[in-house]
């Protein structure tokens, strides 16, 4: 298992979001969303030097529900390189929608800058646990 920290931060009352901290190939810093909620990892699409847009063989399934905004336009990418810690990511398909309006709340609160929402897809690959005491999830190493 490799833990990586988590932010927890209540954005509103009772309202707590969980990020992790990564970093893309140039190394550049990216904040994520753990959205245990969501089928498929979603990247913004503004960041188009970290992904490969690629046809997708059913795009039904990279339709995003957008948060406040009903369904929501999406292309499918390909993620080049993503690291938590120890964790590399590479390749990993994802949905891409512009994220604008998720970074409008979180300018209103924190100096975060969201750059996806990690999904369902990943969590499940890497068979993630979240550990809201310790402020950690695992990886399990694959």
């Amino acid at each position: 298992m490799i833990e990586i920290p988590l932010q927890i931060i209540e954005l509103e009352r009772d309202n707590y979001h969980i990020l992790i901290e990564g970093s893309f190939e140039d190394g550049s810093p990216s904040c994520w969303i753990i959205d245990t909620g969501a089928s498929k990892t979603v990247l913004d699409k503004n960041l188009s030097s970290h992904y490969e847009l690629i046809d997708s063989d059913d795009m039904e399934d990279y339709q995003s529900a957008g948060i406040n905004q009903g369904m929501m336009e999406t292309s499918v990418g390909k993620l080049t390189y993503l690291r938590f810690g120890d964790v590399k990511i590479t390749g990993q398909k994802v949905a891409l929608i512009d994220l604008n309006h998720v970074n409008d709340i979180y300018g209103k609160y924190t100096s975060y800058r969201i750059a996806g929402l990690l999904g369902g897809d990943i969590l499940m690959q890497h068979q993630c646990k979240i550990d809201y005491a310790n402020k950690i999830i695992q990886f399990q190493i694959r």
